[in-house]
């Protein structure tokens, strides 16, 4: 007999939500303000997933990467537009919002746990993902660690009370691979999202899924 799973957590970008064109905009806005190289949509498709910080130093030319100042001027920037933008044309993979309805017509809890910026997570869960409802999202903040550590993912655990056994945990990335595998979650790596089935390979996933629907064939909930 299958195992049952009792909860879902999902990243965001790349899983639930196409935030591409967003997060291009918004670091273009920067790099133009400073009259440095814009990025292209494959750049960032690579530059995202370990968090805010993290894509601005990728997309940055190496010089203005070792100038701290600067980078924390950018950063500040670069925050703002995304903040600003972070709804413009952002939307759900196709399926997504099919799948998510299913879950929760069968009660099952759901969850956030992403690298995003918490308040640009929170608005796009509330105004993006609306109807349904999550009863943790997890952005990256200042006092907790960023995935592929699991605090975060199990702290969305134990607000919606379920053990890490019983938890599938979805993500486009390596870096949400491991998150899964370092909570004692089981790990889904769905194609649709930034990077290539390659990479979810590589880095070891159990599961690896084609479109949402397919989930519900693979991860028997309940």
């Amino acid at each position: 007999m299958s195992k049952i799973y009792r909860a879902a957590i999902f990243d965001m970008d790349g899983t639930l939500t196409d935030t591409l064109a967003d997060l291009h905009d918004s670091m273009n806005e920067m790099l133009v303000h400073y009259n440095l190289p814009q990025i292209t949509f494959e750049q960032v498709k690579l530059f995202v997933g370990n968090g805010a910080r993290k894509f601005l130093l990728r997309s940055l030319p190496a010089d203005k990467v070792a100038d701290e100042n600067f980078v924390e001027e950018a950063f500040k920037f670069y925050n703002d537009c995304y903040i600003r933008n972070c709804t413009r044309k952002v939307a759900p993979y196709e399926g997504i919002m099919d799948f998510l309805t299913t879950l929760a017509d069968k009660k099952i809890p759901l969850a956030i746990c992403t690298n995003k910026q918490h308040v640009a997570a929170v608005e796009i869960t509330e105004k993006i993902l609306a109807p349904i409802k999550f009863l943790c999202v997890s952005g990256d903040e200042p006092d907790l660690p960023r995935k592929p550590n699991p605090t975060r993912a199990l702290i969305c655990a134990e607000k919606i009370s379920v053990a890490p056994e019983e938890v599938a945990y979805f993500g486009d990335t390596a870096v949400d691979i491991q998150t899964a595998k370092n909570a004692g979650f089981l790990d889904v790596g769905v194609t649709w999202g930034f990077r290539p089935r390659s990479e979810l390979v590589d880095a070891g996933a159990t599961i690896i899924v084609e479109h949402p629907l397919e989930i519900l064939e693979r991860v028997h909930f309940g």
